[in-house]
């Protein structure tokens, strides 16, 4: 059975708050003059304080994302990277100080003392990794870990990968299970090695069936088009997916060797924002949809009485929309439509739409129509910003002209979005594929000062009464 990239994780994390558990005990009984008697610093409450320091150490590693893995990272980045952290930790408990005492004297004495804890913690916890780190490649290098692996590709690319795999990468520990093939032909020799699972099309059957943990993808350059189809198939697979370049893409820069004496790869990256800013980007979701579902309730009850006084039928629409990861839920709006617009089938609004009633109409330009969504916000199903969620029916008419459309499922799809404030609604599925760079583009760059720049864009456009 494959190994969880997840079971050793507890030693990384032990690791780390040994470390920092310890730095803290000899600096505090070290410099006790600081702050009390060393006969009273054993004690629940000391022993309080330093488990809640080597928690907060261990806390910011886990939301800077440095037990994610952990069989790979580079012993002497990490030393790079503590000597850093380090400093940074010794800054701000140096500023905690100075807090506490902010006369002119107060501030030289923390100098030296501070500088002792940058060094305690840098050097326990250089010590500690290291030591964690080594384990762990060793039994990696020795099989005992490993990640079950599946090579994508035409034959002879994908012999070659295998070979050479075997031979200089078992430090990466893949272990190869299969070759899932790019083109008709195989030489039977070739299976008597690795097994043959069939076409590219059965990967998502095929990882898992098997449990696989990585793709390989070896694809000649004649074959560059199925890459985009390869990786479309592999949407929502929890896989690594690493792509092996060729001259061209080395020569453009492109490829960046992580490990120094293994086989060069181009790994995909699936987590499109530093877990930090995920974490801040949810919580800055769930203010917002409390903040204006309380706070602009009179404007909520204030519409739903035009809502029902501008035409027969509910206040509001529901309807099925795909968001995360291809699961579907419910959106809510202001109903802007007469009862039965869509008697005839689905079909996309227009700017003449006789369909959409006069309130209707003004509550599209100024986005009012789209208040309710902060519930679907609030519930987890919804962001603030983010690719506008769309019918299965819709998807599979854009996804046969743009296959590269699933990747929109990576993230939680949102009130307003990049596409939507470059592009605008989109009247028919061509306006759709076309919108869709824009959010793409946003996916490839998500970061919090991108959702920011999009909200201040869909001020402006509700400001200037832009919408449609």
């Amino acid at each position: 059975m494959p190994v969880s990239r997840n079971l050793h994780i507890y030693k990384v994390v032990l690791g780390d708050f040994f470390s920092a558990f310890l730095a803290w005990i000899v600096f505090y009984l070290s410099t006790n003059y600081l702050f009390v008697e060393l006969t009273d610093a054993l004690d629940l409450a000391f022993l309080g304080r330093s488990f809640m320091v080597a928690s907060s150490w261990v806390v910011l590693y886990a939301l800077l994302g440095r037990y994610r893995d952990i069989y790979r990272v580079s012993r002497f980045k990490e030393v790079v990277l503590l000597a850093g952290m380090s400093l940074g930790g010794a800054v701000a408990i140096f500023l905690a100080l100075l807090f506490e005492d902010p006369n002119a004297q107060g501030f030289q004495v923390y100098y030296e003392p501070i500088g002792y804890y940058f060094l305690l913690h840098f050097i326990f916890s250089v010590i500690v990794k290291v030591s964690v780190l080594n384990h762990l490649k060793k039994l990696v290098l020795n099989g005992d870990i490993y990640f079950n692996t599946v090579v994508v590709g035409s034959s002879s690319n994908a012999r070659e990968v295998y070979d050479e795999l075997e031979s200089n990468n078992k430090h990466l520990g893949f272990r190869i299970v299969g070759f899932v093939q790019s083109e008709l032909t195989l030489p039977h020799s070739f299976q008597e090695q690795i097994p043959l699972l069939g076409s590219f099309h059965k990967l998502p059957s095929v990882i898992r069936e098997l449990e696989i943990q990585e793709v390989i993808i070896a694809i000649e350059p004649s074959e560059h088009k199925l890459i985009e189809q390869i990786l479309s198939s592999l949407e929502g697979e929890s896989v690594r997916i690493s792509i092996l370049p060729d001259v061209y893409q080395i020569l453009l820069g492109s490829v960046k060797v992580a490990h120094l004496f293994g086989t060069p790869l181009i790994e995909v990256k699936r987590d499109l924002m530093p877990f930090w800013q995920q974490i801040l980007k949810r919580v800055i979701d769930l203010v917002a949809a409390v903040v204006i579902l309380i706070g602009l309730s009179p404007l909520y009850a204030l519409v739903a009485i035009l809502v029902k006084a501008s035409s027969p039928g509910p206040i509001f629409f529901k309807q099925e929309r795909i968001g995360l990861q291809g699961k579907p839920f419910n959106i809510f709006k202001f109903r802007s439509m007469y009862l039965d617009a869509e008697k005839m089938g689905p079909a996309l609004s227009s700017d003449d739409d006789p369909r959409v009633t006069k309130f209707g109409r003004f509550m599209r330009k100024v986005r009012l129509d789209e208040l309710p969504q902060f519930y679907n916000v609030l519930i987890g199903e919804m962001s603030l910003v983010g690719p506008r969620p769309e019918r299965q029916y819709f998807i599979d008419l854009i996804t046969a002209q743009a296959p590269h459309y699933k990747h929109l499922q990576r993230v939680r799809p949102g009130i307003t979005s990049l596409g939507q404030v470059k592009f605008g609604y989109a009247q028919n599925v061509q306006e759709m594929v076309r919108r869709l760079k824009y959010d793409i583009l946003y996916i490839e760059n998500m970061s919090l000062a991108m959702d920011f720049r999009v909200m201040l864009y869909t001020v402006k456009i509700i400001v200037q009464g832009r919408g449609k």
